[in-house]
């Protein structure tokens, strides 16, 4: 074991970017979307995110399925797409977002080694739910835990601070796993160990915070947590 991780006892998992893959609702759509699958898909992920932010900044909570909704409509908007059905098709596929291919042996490696395994995720319960019930993700997910509870979305500490109460475990002695660059730094000036896993080959964010570890995707974390 990498000794920046002694003492952690629980690995808390962000869902959307880090275990499933937010592109492939778009990339579902590739027969009526064609080339525009990947401006679509940047642009509803940024407005959504954005979203997100401005709706805590303001105290204007909702959950995530409406921001996600509100999101679609502003990228579709933008990018002049009008295809009959077309929304709520997107809508029912990031309903079902497909598992990074390393995401079932992750978890099931972590798993063995004893830790405690959990999600912290933006995403409303009624969202997650379809997503965890699935081979090689619901075996070992102990928890799933939605900023739902906390009416804020990260990277609010409410949010963080959820995690440490459902675990009964300090923050430091959970390791957290984030895709994006903004959640990693903030879990980690939360006071998280956290493992950036920068799928994008994104440049490091300058803001509070620091992660302990960048890997390029999740099974590079494998030996740092059990030696293995």
């Amino acid at each position: 074991m990498d000794r920046r991780f002694e003492g952690v006892r629980a690995c808390v998992f962000d869902a959307y970017g880090t275990l499933f893959d937010f592109g492939s609702a778009a990339a579902g759509c590739r027969d009526v979307l064609g080339d525009r699958v990947g401006p679509l898909t940047a642009l509803w992920r940024e407005k959504q995110i954005a979203y997100s932010w401005l709706r805590t900044m303001q105290g204007r909570y909702a959950d995530f399925g409406q921001v996600t909704a509100d999101a679609l409509d502003y990228a579709l908007a933008a990018l002049g797409i009008e295809v009959p059905g077309l929304r709520r098709r997107l809508l029912g596929l990031y309903d079902r977002l497909e598992p990074f291919p390393e995401v079932p042996g992750v978890l099931a490696a972590l798993a063995g080694a004893g830790y405690r395994l959990a999600i912290l995720s933006n995403g409303s319960p009624s969202m997650l739910a379809p997503l965890v019930d699935r081979p090689g993700v619901r075996e070992f997910m102990g928890e799933v835990i939605s900023v739902d509870e906390v009416g804020a979305f990260k990277t609010s500490p409410l949010a963080y601070g959820r995690a440490v109460e459902r675990l009964g475990v300090a923050a430091a002695e959970i390791c957290f796993f984030s895709s994006n660059g903004w959640d990693a730094w903030a879990a980690s000036d939360f006071g998280f160990r956290v493992m950036w896993c920068n799928r994008a080959g994104a440049p490091r964010e300058v803001l509070p915070g620091s992660p302990d570890v960048e890997i390029a995707e999740l099974g590079a974390a494998v030996p740092l947590l059990s030696g293995r």
